[in-house]
């Protein structure tokens, strides 16, 4: 699937885009308030200032993604794979990391973990 298209669905009032692959696809910026990307291939994307808040991620593939300045405020990353991903400034306050793979170095460059569930299933306060 192609960027335009997806956003031209998403547009259209629909919210479920399990397994979509968008590899390296250009998002910047995109609306997608509430999606289900469940499972989504969006490594190497540019996600970067887009608005992924309630944005279920579930074991999405998200490596090398670059999410600078993204608000991922209320996403559900369970289990995602966040290799690599770019997470400058990006709001993840109350999302769910529960079992993603990501670092603590990547988690300390982000704007907010405010209420967040991390990897390991600790709260941050």
């Amino acid at each position: 699937m192609k960027a335009q298209n997806l956003i031209e669905r998403y547009q259209g009032g629909e919210r479920d885009f399990v397994l979509v692959s968008l590899r390296g696809c250009d998002l910047s910026g995109a609306d997608l308030y509430q999606a289900n990307l469940s499972g989504a291939d969006l490594g190497q994307a540019n996600l970067s200032g887009a608005n992924l808040m309630g944005v279920r991620l579930r074991r999405a593939d998200l490596t090398w993604a670059d999410l600078r300045r993204a608000s991922l405020s209320g996403a559900d990353l369970g289990m995602a794979d966040l290799t690599g991903a770019d997470l400058q400034e990006a709001n993840l306050s109350f999302a769910n990391l529960e079992g993603a793979n990501v670092t603590p170095v990547q988690l300390s460059q982000a704007a907010s973990l405010e209420g967040a569930t991390l990897p390991n299933g600790t709260v941050h306060d």
